[in-house]
């Protein structure tokens, strides 16, 4: 997926395809995105990192509101009681909670800030919601009549990361979490496709990333949880990310909270409860999904900037005239719509060489770049540059012409990279069907390179956790999702290579992060 050639001087070192892991850290450092805290585990956000989460969070708000959501805002701090009230959940979290056990800090005899006053009862630093949400549901909750609650929160977690990755695992991050009360199961098992639905449309359409969906295995599912789905996208290392996921909790929540209701018959029932999330994880899977070996390339529909002009003002007596000449045109284009809001438009007037201006937006990924300078006045073009072609690539417009087509170049580049990212995925995704194939299929061939190999393999499994754990302990691959059935389809029944007992599907195994 690269731009580039093989021998080609690049702005990021290394390349991808010599240490993925710290070509990832630089890209993310190149770009000015975020960068470790003092704070072990935890990163600061940089104002273009933060932008981009910005236009998720916006986007993605609009698209759960009109599904009929509502934003709340619930408790950092969770009771540790709240938790043992649902033991599958505190089993699955527990070596993740940071906890709170005192109140204030005074000064010792020795000079040193100390804790002071025990609490009553330790406060778990919200790892998820579903208890304490679920205490308020309780409260809301009388009559099948207040039903359906439909609420999201936006917010920040924590869990206790022991290999922090910036925007990949990180111990605190900034996420959505909605949380829903059904009358029905069947209402709450709609529910449970439905946001799975958004989040696909959310990353394809939005991201410009190919995802499978499916039913997270047994072993694989969020604790506390009757099924887990979720989408699972494909970065340039060929491993998998877990791009969103949604839970139908059953009424295990609802009876551990005493979410109760009377029902249309009289009897009192359990609601049926669902939740499900995205966060900062997105950005990472975007960066490892569609950045190249000089750095960033940016989903215009996502961008916090879609055209950065670059004046050309080497020479002061055409200064003026330049300056005022990138002012009209950034008007102009700054009048346009893009996506249902105003084309976001940049005029970079630093006092910078313009070759080191314009390795810094292509750094940070800017969809479009325009050079204007004292030629271009008297020629009446521009030079374009789009992100997702070479750095060197141009195409000289006239004025009105690239106003004319900005919106048009824009959709291209957002449709180029989801195709791109598609190919790359297909290219890399295999269906096999014998067990020395698929350990061939996931064992490095390259001591130089030994996690670029290879992709999602599609291959029967007969269900059984023995197999799963088996083939996690021998090779560090997981089963990512099993497809849900197709009604237009018949189920593929076949063989399980690694057991040799019949199975109705395949499913979809990869490495992860």
């Amino acid at each position: 997926m690269s731009n580039q050639t093989a021998a080609a001087k690049t702005a990021i070192t290394p390349r991808r395809d010599q240490d993925f892991p710290e070509w990832y850290q630089q890209v993310i450092r190149a770009a000015e995105m975020a960068e470790p805290s003092d704070v072990r585990g935890c990163m600061v956000i940089r104002p273009w990192g933060y932008g981009i989460w910005e236009n998720m969070q916006r986007q993605l708000d609009v698209m759960f509101k009109a599904t009929g959501h509502r934003n709340a805002y619930f408790p950092l701090f969770i009771p540790l009681s709240y938790f043992e009230r649902e033991a599958a959940h505190v089993e699955g979290f527990a070596k993740e909670c940071a906890v709170v056990t005192h109140s204030r800090l005074e000064v010792n005899a020795e000079g040193k800030m100390v804790p002071a006053s025990p609490l009553a009862e330790p406060l778990v630093v919200r790892p998820t919601s579903e208890t304490i949400i679920g205490a308020s549901y309780a409260k809301w909750v009388q009559s099948y009549r207040d039903l359906p609650i439909l609420i999201n929160q936006w917010a920040n977690v924590v869990r206790w990361e022991m290999r922090p990755r910036v925007f990949l695992r990180t111990t605190e991050f900034l996420w959505q979490e909605g949380h829903t009360v059904h009358e029905t199961e069947a209402e709450a098992r709609l529910e449970t496709k439905q946001m799975l639905d958004v989040y696909e449309e959310f990353v394809r359409d939005h991201l410009a990333i190919p995802v499978f969906s499916g039913e997270k295995s047994e072993s694989e599912r969020f604790p506390g949880a009757v099924q887990t789905l979720c989408i699972e996208a494909m970065v340039q290392d060929r491993k998998a990310i877990q791009a969103g996921t949604s839970h139908f909790l059953g009424q295990n929540f609802s009876r551990a909270s005493g979410i109760q209701f009377q029902s249309r018959s009289g009897t009192q029932e359990f609601g049926w409860t669902t939740s499900w999330g995205m966060s900062t994880r997105l950005i990472g899977t975007v960066i490892m999904a569609h950045a190249d070996d000089d750095g960033l390339v940016l989903p215009p529909r996502i961008a916090p900037i879609h055209v950065v002009i670059l004046p050309i003002t080497s020479k002061e007596e055409t200064r003026a005239q330049v300056l005022e000449a990138a002012e009209k045109l950034a008007g102009e284009l700054r009048a346009l719509t893009y996506f249902g809001a105003s084309l976001e438009v940049e005029v970079d007037q630093r006092d910078l060489g313009g070759g080191v201006k314009n390795w810094e937006w292509i750094k940070k990924g800017v969809p479009l770049r325009v050079e204007l300078g004292p030629r271009d006045l008297e020629s009446g073009t521009v030079a374009v540059s789009r992100r997702d072609q070479s750095a060197k690539a141009k195409e000289f417009l006239p004025f009105p012409e690239l106003v004319r087509r900005a919106v048009e170049l824009l959709n291209s580049i957002q449709q180029n990279l989801f195709d791109r990212a598609k190919q790359f995925r297909d290219s890399h995704t295999r269906v096999i069907d014998s067990k020395e194939e698929f350990y061939d299929f996931f064992t490095p061939t390259n001591s130089a390179k030994p996690e670029i190999h290879g992709g999602f393999a599609r291959a029967h499994w007969n269900g059984s956790r023995q197999v799963e754990d088996q083939i996690k302990n021998d090779l560090k691959v997981t089963i990512r999702c099993i497809p849900l059935d197709d009604p237009a389809a018949p189920p593929e029944v076949g063989t399980c290579p690694f057991s040799g007992e019949p199975s109705s599907r395949r499913v979809l195994w990869a490495k992860s992060y």
